[in-house]
Order: C-alpha cells, then structure tokens, then sequence
C-alpha cells in the first residue's frame, strides 16, 4: 500500500453491537443490570471472605483475588460501552484503545493464572490433605499471586508495544464495543506478520501451560476421589471442587467458543456478540456459582449482613442524636 494512504491514527470508531437506533435503550438496561450484578456480586464476596475469619485459607484468597479481576475485567469495556450508548458517541482515541486493550488482557491473563492456582490448590486439599498447610503456605499463595501479576503485566504489555510499530489506514471503523486485539491488528495497513507471530506464541504458552496445569490437577483429584471407599466420601471430596471445576469450564468454555468462531467466520459483529458471553456474562455468573451451594460463602454472607445491620443501626441512632 502507498504511503499516503497511511495515516497517523488518532481515534477509533466502535460501532458497538448494533446499529439499529431501536435497541440501544434495551441494550443498554441490558448491559447496566449485568455490569451491577457483576460488580455488587464480586464485591459482596470479596467482604464476604475478609470479614470472615474462617475464609482466611490459600482457596478463599485466591477466590477473593479472582473476584476483584472479574470487576476490573468487566470495567475495562462494559462503563466505556455503555457511555457510547448514552451519548451517541462511539470514538475512543487511539491512547484509550491501548489502554483498554492493556487492562483487558491483563485481567483476562489474571483469571487465566488464577484459575490454575486454585485447581493446584484443590489438588493439594485432596491429594495431600495432611500436608495441605505446609505445602500451601503463606510465600507459596503471595509467590504465586506475584507471579500472575508479572507475567499478565509482561504479556499486555508486549502485546501494546507491538501494536505501536504497526501504522493504519483510514479505515478505522470496528464492528465490535471494545478495542479487541485482533480487530486493532485487522485495521493495520502494515505487516502484521510478527504481531501474529507474538500473539500466537503468547497465547499459545500463556494459554496451554495453565491450561495443562488444571487437568493434570483434576486427572489427580479424581484419580484420589475414585479410591476413596465410600459414596458419601466421595460426594464430599468432589463437592470441595465442583465451583471451581464449573467456574473453569465457564472461563474455558466461552473464550475458546469465542476463539473458534474467530477462526471460522469472518464476520466481526458475529464475533463481537459472542465475546459477550467471555467479557460479560462469565464474571457475572462466577459469584452465584461460588455462593449457590457454598455453605461457607452462604455463612459469611449472613455473618457480613449482621455485621451491616449492626452498623446501620448505630448509624441511624448516632443521627437521631444529633
């Protein structure tokens, strides 16, 4: 392509997930409600395990680290998107775009690491319950939490510096409600071969090794699960992991649905609607997968609502008084 076709790029524009006038009020109501329950959800877990001492374990605090992901990760587009419906206007600058597209594959990576964490820390509880504290130690739990922040650092931050080299066209329309790496890539007018390269190679290692790190766990669990004797052994062995193995399907499930559909279709507005099950839906339905059947969530709920009630009502006699 010539070079005066190419162009400093300043600003992007998100057409979002229809144009269609008629449903931006009910896409909006749509994504507000899910943003509020994603976030009230996770926040009331997160005070949930901090309020309650017995939650103070290695599984609790990794939980309690993945629900503030899960906020961060859904307000990274979801309040940016919404604001497009409100005020009509779908640019984002290109600043904004890299800081979003940074934000969002850095939580994105962090549930990644958070998850393989918590699926070692099950493998522990089961397969070495009587040295689950001293494999499970204070500096094991901060070293891993250490590790996940750098290396999801590392990765978007690569990622951003790589987007950086390429120039664009002025074609700069995007069939999508955030800035996603692949559509900022699509949009170049320059090679993206090494960008691809990166990506693939990132993906591929940031991806697989946590990935097999959580089945070769669960290969153990169950492994130890089907020697225990009885049923009601059993039942309460695997019910120690069932969230988290359903919260895992959840998370791998959607983003590899959402990779599958990339690679098959080309339509981008397709694509971006199935993200919405990835970006959106997955943080909002991972607290009630964690509080349905969890009864020491279900405790600490109750024990964080008196704690509330116990509060409002000094509140409320402190402003009578005065």
């Amino acid at each position: 392509m010539e070079r005066g076709n190419q162009t400093y790029v300043l600003e992007f524009i998100l057409l979002g997930l229809s144009e269609d006038t008629e449903v931006q009020s009910l896409l909006f109501g749509l994504f507000l409600s899910m943003y509020l329950v994603t976030f009230i959800g996770n926040l009331l877990i997160i005070l949930a395990i901090i309020s309650d001492s017995h939650l103070h374990t290695p599984m609790y605090f990794f939980l309690s680290n993945l629900s503030f992901t899960d906020i961060c990760f859904s307000s990274t587009t979801v309040p940016k998107m919404l604001l497009n419906i409100h005020t009509g206007n779908k640019i984002i600058t290109f600043q904004n775009c890299l800081t979003q597209m940074y934000f969002f594959m850095m939580f994105g990576q962090l549930d990644n690491f958070f998850l393989t964490a918590m699926a070692y820390d099950r493998f522990v509880a089961i397969c070495h319950p009587l040295h689950y504290m001293v494999i499970m130690n204070p500096r094991l739990c901060s070293l891993l939490l250490l590790a996940s922040w750098l290396l999801s650092v590392l990765d978007s931050l690569l990622h951003d510096l790589m987007v950086l080299r390429l120039s664009f066209c002025t074609e700069l329309e995007m069939p999508h409600f955030f800035c996603d790496f692949n559509q900022v890539v699509r949009h170049a007018c320059s090679h993206t071969f090494l960008n691809d390269l990166v990506m693939n190679f990132a993906t591929g290692l940031l991806g697989f090794v946590p990935l097999t790190g959580i089945f070769l766990s669960y290969y153990k669990i169950i492994s130890s699960i089907l020697r225990i004797s009885t049923a009601g052994g059993k039942y309460k062995a695997f019910s120690t992991c069932g969230s988290h193995l359903s919260v895992v399907t959840l998370f791998y499930g959607t983003s590899l649905g959402l990779y599958l559909s990339s690679a098959a279709t080309q339509n981008s507005r397709a694509n971006a609607v199935t993200s919405v099950m990835y970006t959106v839906v997955t943080p909002m339905l991972n607290p009630f997968i964690y509080s349905l059947r969890n009864k020491d969530i279900n405790q600490a709920f109750k024990k964080l609502r008196n704690i509330l009630s116990i509060k409002g009502y000094f509140v409320s006699n402190l402003q009578k008084c005065s």
